[in-house]
């Protein structure tokens, strides 16, 4: 099952980075989420990736271009130019790096995507939020029911730090990432092919036309994940997901 991930767009509102990179290539702990994501669904077996690129793709597809020797050890031998490599990252991964528009909207991109993904089931998510989410559980249940698309539903992040008050003491203060109230869209679908159906054109956002009639037809069920997520849609949500990298206890880390 192919993985489309959509990494087009601007990210404005995180213009301090997106300025000079796509959103899904501002780095967490020294790798782009882009990386992040795809080790994510790598550890579940699932390593057929489409990229969908718009805004500065280029970069996107200049980084997997080079990251066969940027991340395996070798000896290079300049006489003769060949190269001999002495230790492999590892990494089985298929990527196709797309270009589907700058100004499409996240419809049109996995529609223009439609011809490589073919006739089958296929896995989407955006560019830019984690989770711990457990994408193996999350085939499964879509497989079960037997409707169009699966959405993985999850607890807004918390904005601020929650305070526990004893009268006017502070029994606990909790910094948590999630509210635990109330259930948002949290990306990481599963879709059938039937889903290109609900699709017109370039200028269909997938939230604002698709998602809405597949609820209204019955062909949109929800996978509750309560454990971690969070998007990265401002700076400090950017250093949040870096601290939780740097103490070692990434929630979404579920490799080695």
């Amino acid at each position: 099952m192919k993985v489309v991930i959509l990494a087009g767009g601007k990210g404005t509102r995180l213009s301090e980075e997106t300025s000079l990179r796509p959103k899904p290539m501002v780095e967490i702990g020294g790798k782009p989420m882009l990386w992040h994501i795809m080790k994510l669904y790598a550890s579940h077996r699932f390593n057929n990736f489409l990229v969908a690129c718009g805004y500065k793709g280029e970069m996107i597809k200049e980084y997997f271009d080079n990251y066969f020797i940027h991340s395996n050890d070798c000896f290079l031998d300049l006489k003769h130019g060949t190269r001999e490599i002495v230790t492999s990252n590892g990494v089985d991964w298929r990527i196709g790096v797309i270009d589907t528009g700058v100004e499409t909207m996240t419809g049109g991109r996995i529609l223009r995507l439609r011809k490589w993904i073919g006739d089958e089931p296929f896995m989407l998510t955006y560019g830019d939020g984690l989770g711990d989410i457990d994408i193996s559980s999350l085939v499964e249940f879509h497989r079960a029911h037997g409707k169009l698309a699966t959405v993985t539903a999850v607890h807004p992040p918390a904005r601020f730090g929650d305070l526990a008050l004893d009268e006017n003491v502070v029994r606990r203060f909790s910094e948590k990432p999630q509210t635990g109230e109330g259930w948002i869209n949290g990306g990481f679908f599963v879709f059938e092919p039937g889903v290109f159906d609900y699709i017109a054109d370039d200028h269909t956002s997938l939230e604002q036309g698709p998602l809405e009639r597949l609820a209204t037809d019955q062909e949109l069920m929800a996978f509750r994940h309560n454990g971690f997520w969070q998007p990265m849609d401002t700076l400090r949500e950017k250093h949040l997901l870096d601290s939780l990298w740097e103490s070692g206890k990434a929630p979404w880390k579920n490799w080695e």
